[in-house]
């Protein structure tokens, strides 16, 4: 989950969007998407691919990042 946490934060950086732009697009609450970027909460695969739509990946590509990242050990 550590490394989700990291890769999603990174992931809605790098798109430019605040956690709470990232919530209005998603139709979730600021505070999850928060929980999900501090290992508190762990998303279904609706609400990961979602986020997924909105970062501009797809959910294979972010899942192979994740499995990278925590393959690395970050």
């Amino acid at each position: 989950m550590a490394a989700y946490a990291r890769t999603l934060r990174e992931k809605r950086k790098a798109a430019k969007l605040s956690q709470e732009e990232l919530a209005f697009r998603t139709d979730l609450s600021m505070s999850y998407i928060s929980f999900l970027e501090t290992c508190r909460r762990q998303p279904t695969l609706t609400v990961m691919d979602a986020i997924c739509r909105q970062l501009g990946v797809s959910l294979t590509e972010f899942v192979a990042e994740v499995e990278r990242a925590a393959a690395e050990g970050r």
